[in-house]
């Protein structure tokens, strides 16, 4: 079920990209579940957006990825998918109040989710429910040469098996480890650095002539 058809431009809304994580209401108290600024912004980049591109941010929870996707794919359509309730109200929340408009609510639970939307260029997948496999076989099935599906997870004991899915689907594989760290103020005004949990994002590149 979505929210809305495909926006018309009157209703485009134009921000910087690049919002802090306090700027999206998002699960508490596992306020953790975001997509951090810093996984977002390498998350991104390797999806490799355009101007017009169709995504699907499938898990999209608070929607920080899918927001910010869609200030860089602005004359495109991302399909934020979504079926926690809770979530949904958050990513709807957000949405409102952040924009911008060219973001569309997805509720229901992926892949039985996707059957209906366009087929995408871009796939980003924060969260499966258990049912990866289904859901990037959908993504690959859909997607032209020279798609992209980046996959973020937080145990490294799945890299192997999501890396070996991809490329039996004809991808060629990327491996990234973000380990950030963020400055905290001390009592007596100087700064220490907090290790942020790692997290392994793995992209995925369609070859051309790939497993169609």
């Amino acid at each position: 079920m979505t929210d809305a058809s495909v926006p018309s431009d009157s209703r485009r809304v134009e921000r910087p990209l690049g919002l802090p994580d306090d700027a999206f209401a998002h699960r508490k108290p596992m306020r953790g579940l975001i997509t951090k600024s810093e996984v977002r912004a390498v998350s991104l980049y390797k999806l490799g957006l355009r101007r017009d591109s169709t995504v699907w941010d499938v898990g999209a929870g608070s929607g920080s990825v899918a927001l910010e996707a869609a200030v860089v794919a602005s004359e495109g359509v991302v399909y934020a998918v979504e079926r926690n309730a809770e979530c949904v109200e958050m990513l709807r929340h957000n949405l409102e109040r952040l924009g911008p408009a060219n973001v569309v609510v997805v509720v229901g639970e992926a892949p039985d989710a996707l059957d209906e939307l366009p087929a995408p260029q871009c796939v980003f997948v924060g969260g499966s429910g258990g049912r990866l496999s289904e859901i990037l076989d959908c993504a690959a099935s859909r997607m032209p040469e020279c798609g992209r599906i980046v996959v973020n997870l937080a145990s490294i004991e799945r890299v192997a098996q999501v890396q070996g899915l991809l490329e039996s689907l004809g991808f060629d594989v990327e491996l990234t480890m973000i380990s950030a760290s963020r400055g905290r103020a001390l009592p007596d005004g100087t700064m220490r650095l907090a290790a942020e949990n790692p997290v392994f994002i793995i992209a995925g590149s369609r070859l051309a002539g790939g497993n169609e």
